[in-house]
């Protein structure tokens, strides 16, 4: 039995330790929930950085104490020279994933910041911004340890983000990732979360930060221009939400694949599985997040170009006939088409009950590998899945939105619990989010849910495997009976990274908060 971690006031919990850190310390200097997120998403762009970054993207929601979910949208779009005839006049018939043609979106995570710290004030927030970032600024500026996951890791293309801009400066030594512990600094990162601390936010797109990004990426031969990024703005938009008996799902609609969660929910609630990690919770979740990934790979594009209302997917009607296409005796066949992804899920909840769960990602490791010379900005590669056919349903086009598997998750049980959860990894955020949920709701704690073994249905990252990945703890048993029933089972060692880095904080009605974060990865949860 795995205790969780408890809190009698606020928490927070993030993948990597720091970042849990300087959230609890924001909370107890008298920061709301939103507050400790943001410097908590400073922090860990900084100490994780193959994770995520300031030139990355991110997505938030955010539960007020009296009930209200608000979600805001931190994504950007292709710059203004990004165009299918551009990419094909250059001999390219897919977007090259790393280098400077895969930096071709506006990092739009510190736009969310933005949006974020208004709201944070609205809410009586009161702290400082230079004092949010003062953690992320000094690890940059006097050394952190380099993390078990960023030295033991394998990006994918490896040899082609070697050659990226900036990349093995920042990142190598003698052509190799440094062993954990190494101290590791990013003084240029953070110069510029200084130069943010003390002009503001909106300094990274329309003022001197913008300025140097701008001159950094005409540098480098990206198509982004200064005009993208002053055009650039996040926003708040509704959520999506899923109502089920006893509870409230939210998620975040189109360009992310928070449909794709929702589905897997609302079409397992019908199995009406009642065992815990018995062949009908594994083989139900894999099932339903077929028929999930079926209908996003469909439906789930640009929210100004979408061609079906997302909502209409999660009718009760429309969920039945799901569900009822499931068989408990035959595997259904589905080639999933692959998607990788490196991302950050974290999540904080404060005394007066304020929740948030924050996503922040640069899609690949590493992103796009470039790292900008005058600002110390990581660029992602978000803009890979862009098809360079206008038939497509996420063609490249200016201005356009790129789909995210991006999805930050929430909950609240008529019963006064919330629940703040996610995970990263790609096509898989989706299915780890319900594995872990599902075995919450089924009665086993967060923290045994969390470290519990996982499925991944579909490729991982650089595995050209469809088959049904299981880590090798699962009961021997259930490993049978999904063979039997025609999976393809492809087993990983334990505590694979390929299975996602998910965490999960619940506020109870008395207040007291359970929070935990994954073994897979070097983070955990803080609190008061």
């Amino acid at each position: 039995m795995i205790d969780t971690p408890t809190f009698s006031r606020a928490a927070a919990a993030a993948p990597h330790m720091l970042a849990a850190e300087t959230g609890r310390t924001i909370l107890a200097e008298g920061g709301n929930a939103i507050e400790a997120m943001i410097g908590m998403a400073a922090t860990i762009a900084m100490v994780y950085p193959h994770m995520n970054s300031i030139g990355g993207d991110g997505f938030w929601l955010v539960r007020e104490p009296k009930g209200r979910v608000r979600y805001i949208e931190a994504c950007g779009f292709a710059g203004r020279n990004a165009t299918i005839a551009y990419y094909r006049g250059l001999g390219y018939e897919a977007i090259p994933p790393r280098g400077p043609l895969a930096a071709l979106t506006v990092p739009g995570a510190v736009g969310g910041w933005a949006v974020a710290q208004d709201l944070a004030k609205a809410l009586g927030g009161h702290v400082p911004l230079a004092d949010l970032l003062r953690d992320a600024i000094r690890f940059g500026r006097e050394g952190y340890p380099q993390s078990r996951s960023e030295a033991h890791g394998k990006p994918f293309e490896f040899e082609m983000l070697k050659e990226a801009p900036g990349f093995a400066a920042r990142f190598l030594v003698e052509g190799k990732f440094p062993e954990a512990g190494t101290i590791r600094r990013a003084e240029k990162l953070s110069d510029t979360l200084d130069q943010l601390a003390h002009a503001g936010l909106d300094d990274f797109y329309r003022g001197d930060v913008g300025r140097e990004l701008a001159a950094d990426l005409e540098e480098i031969g990206a198509p982004l221009v200064r005009e993208d990024l002053s055009a650039y703005r996040a926003a708040l938009r509704e959520p999506l939400e899923l109502h089920l008996q006893g509870r409230a799902h939210y998620n975040s609609p189109p360009p992310t694949q928070g449909l794709a969660s929702l589905l897997i929910l609302g079409i397992f609630d019908r199995l009406k599985v009642t065992r815990k990690d018995s062949f009908e919770h594994i083989h139900g979740l894999i099932e339903a997040s077929k028929r999930a990934l079926t209908i996003r790979d469909n439906v789930c594009t640009d929210f100004e170009c979408l061609k079906h209302a997302p909502e209409s997917f999660l009718t009760a009607r429309a969920l039945q006939r799901e569900a009822e296409a499931i068989s408990f005796d035959k595997a259904a066949s589905y080639p999933v088409a692959p998607a990788t992804g490196d991302t950050v899920w974290m999540g904080a909840i404060d005394e007066s009950g304020l929740a948030v769960s924050y996503i922040q990602s640069l899609y690949w490791e590493y992103g796009s590998g470039c790292v900008l010379p005058r600002t110390g900005v990581l660029m992602q590669n978000r803009g890979v899945s862009f098809a360079l056919d206008a038939d497509a349903v996420n063609p490249l086009t200016p201005g356009r939105r790129p789909f995210h598997t991006l999805n930050p998750a929430l909950a609240s049980f008529d019963d006064g619990r919330v629940m703040s959860y996610g995970a990263m990894g790609g096509d898989g955020q989706p299915q780890f989010q319900a594995q872990v949920f599902t075995r919450y709701l089924l009665g086993e704690g967060i923290a045994q849910a969390i470290d519990a073994p996982r499925f991944l249905f579909g490729r991982t990252w650089a595995s050209p495997s469809r088959a049904l990945k299981l880590e090798d703890r699962f009961d021997p048993h259930i490993l049978e009976r999904l063979r039997s029933v025609g999976h393809e089972v492809e087993m990983l060692g334990p505590y694979d990274e390929n299975l996602g880095h998910a965490g999960a904080l619940v506020r109870y009605r008395d207040g007291h908060i359970e929070a935990a974060h994954d073994p897979r990865s070097d983070g955990g949860a803080a609190g008061i």
